[in-house]
């Protein structure tokens, strides 16, 4: 649950004698406190909040027994070396979890810490440098048998999954549940028979969208009208759209509420996807021209984000524009833990955050399988020849990932290039490289033996190695340009994309595709001949007026 620090003060105004629990511990901590001590009170609190059917539990600093405001100076004046507790934490407990918020206050004038620890997964005591602990009155202690059982059979309960019981469908927003019906009918085609008599309610339910036929928190979030969020017991899922100028100040933004099976439309329609123009094999005679992202990239990303997002955190879901990148940032944890472990071929997380919400999602093809939506982006990347998305893992509650909408280092788009078949793990090393991330030394001479980089490690880059043989390919196909029907796919390309066009810019198009023996008289009789017999015989273009005022469109 969010708390902010207006009510953390609140909180501890209302603790009463004895000013501790099993879910709160305050500590004087004045000037320091031991990681390793903070580390087993982490994991001894979180576990005791499971136990006792709590969301979070609380370590205070600067204050004794009593409740008097002490002050204390841990971490002071470096709010970076504070922030950077979170990911000290997760990198050493289990399942990553971590401290859910810090919130620096003021009492009595003196300064208080108090680190929101969330509650232990059910199913899965928390540990701290592989060890579980709790609380013994007031001391610590290892998590004994029958605790650690407790904590082992307890079911994660599934709030996506939950029924609303003062939920109607006059909540549902008619449009979204309409789409929400033809998605579902279209992935089950072939058994559109069966549901020929089924009304929609039916077919909600069928589609994980209702349980048996009440409204969870899954319907008001993919269906729900913008004011059914009033249902969601504080929790208000929101998707937020901030556009970037160049300097990083905010020129645009706007906030999306369910229903976000139409939001997601509308957040991409408000991304600037403007045609990018690059040469992957280093010459002029291919110019590779594409959009800047690739659309089902956007809302692979988004669905994820959607139906992993930790709701509970009532943050928002945050997509960023750049001039030549994208942002999107969601709450939660990175469930793989690592980018290594989602691109291993099979890997399974060990839970679902939202499982009734995900299954709604890959039930109207929003979603692949968990885990599978990292190497789908990957690989449509890779045949873009642009760089990976990356992933930013540093803060261990939030997960951030860019996609790039250009190239970073033209040596890389031309490997992928000329090697097609490069094994992804290669191609995420490669663009590792690129980016300039580090590698292991073992990772380097792999790609050593590959041939794929130069250089002495640490000090390495992709090598330019291949640059002269796609140099030598291209000038080939130069002198024998391209054949007749990849010249009539860009001039239908062009012409169905910008509208009608003289013969002039038609011309211009295509010149660089002719064979570059041909004198210019020799091109333009090429161009007409091309445009004639596209016009008579396949029929695929027409023109208005004739000679060099005419003006030809597609068919």
């Amino acid at each position: 649950m969010y708390y902010s620090d207006h009510d953390v003060l609140e909180l501890i105004a209302r603790i009463e004698k004895p000013h501790e629990s099993e879910v709160i511990e305050l500590k004087e901590a004045k000037n320091d406190f031991s990681f390793k001590n903070l580390g087993k009170y982490f994991s001894a609190l979180s576990n005791e909040a499971v136990l006792r059917g709590k969301q979070d539990a609380w370590l205070i600093f600067g204050m004794d027994n009593d409740k008097v405001a002490c002050g204390t100076a841990y971490r002071e004046g470096n709010p970076a070396n504070l922030r950077s507790l979170k990911k000290e934490i997760a990198d050493r407990a289990n399942n990553h979890l971590t401290l859910r918020e810090i919130h620096e206050l003021r009492i009595d004038g003196k300064r208080v810490l108090a680190f929101q620890i969330p509650a232990a997964t059910p199913g899965m005591p928390t540990a701290f440098n592989n060890a579980a602990w709790v609380r013994e009155g007031e001391s610590l202690g290892p998590l004994p048998i029958d605790k650690y059982e407790q904590i082992r059979q307890m079911r994660r309960p599934d709030w996506s999954a939950l029924e609303i019981e003062e939920a109607t469908f006059e909540d549902l927003d008619p449009k979204a549940v309409k789409k929400a019906v033809e998605l579902f009918l279209s992935k089950h085609r072939r058994h559109s028979g069966a549901f020929a008599d089924m009304d929609d309610r039916t077919i909600l339910d069928m589609a994980n969208l209702t349980r048996n036929g009440k409204i969870t928190p899954t319907t008001l979030i993919l269906l729900g009208r913008p004011e059914s969020t009033r249902l969601l017991d504080g929790m208000s899922p929101r998707i937020t759209w901030t556009l970037y100028a160049s300097n990083g100040s905010v020129t645009s933004y706007e906030h999306f509420k369910p229903p976000f099976l139409l939001a997601i439309d509308q957040v991409l329609g408000k991304i600037r996807n403007e045609k990018y123009r690059f040469n992957a094999n280093g010459a002029s005679l291919f110019p590779f021209e594409a959009d800047q992202y690739e659309p089902e990239i956007i809302r692979e990303l988004l669905n994820n984000c959607i139906a992993h997002q930790d709701y509970s955190m009532q943050g928002r879901i945050n997509v960023e524009e750049f001039e030549d990148h994208l942002v999107f940032l969601n709450e939660g944890s990175f469930i793989p833990e690592t980018i290594e472990n989602a691109m291993r071929p099979g890997f399974k997380p060990s839970y679902y955050r939202n499982p009734f919400l995900s299954e709604a999602m890959v039930q109207r093809d929003m979603i692949d399988t968990i885990a599978m939506g990292i190497p789908k982006v990957f690989q449509m990347q890779r045949k873009r020849y642009f760089p990976l998305p990356t992933y930013d893992l540093s803060d261990p509650t939030r997960v951030r990932v860019s996609v790039y909408g250009k190239t970073i280092n033209e040596s890389y788009s031309r490997l992928l290039y000329a090697k097609p078949d490069l094994p992804m793990d290669v191609v995420y090393l490669l663009d590792k490289v690129q980016k300039g991330e580090e590698i292991t030394n073992e990772e380097a001479a792999e790609l050593h033996r590959l041939k794929l980089i130069e250089g002495r490690y640490p000090h390495i880059s992709i090598t330019n190695a291949l640059a002269s043989k796609t140099g030598q390919e291209v000038s080939y196909t130069r002198s024998k340009g391209l054949n007749e029907e990849a010249c009539k796919a860009f001039v239908i390309q062009m012409l169905s994309e910008t509208g009608p066009a003289p013969r002039a810019k038609i011309t211009a198009l295509i010149n660089d595709l002719l064979p570059s023996g041909l004198t210019d008289a020799q091109k333009a009789k090429k161009v007409s001949n091309l445009l004639a017999k596209m016009k008579k015989v396949d029929k695929t273009i027409d023109s208005d007026g004739t000679g060099k005022t005419a003006r030809w469109h597609a068919l």
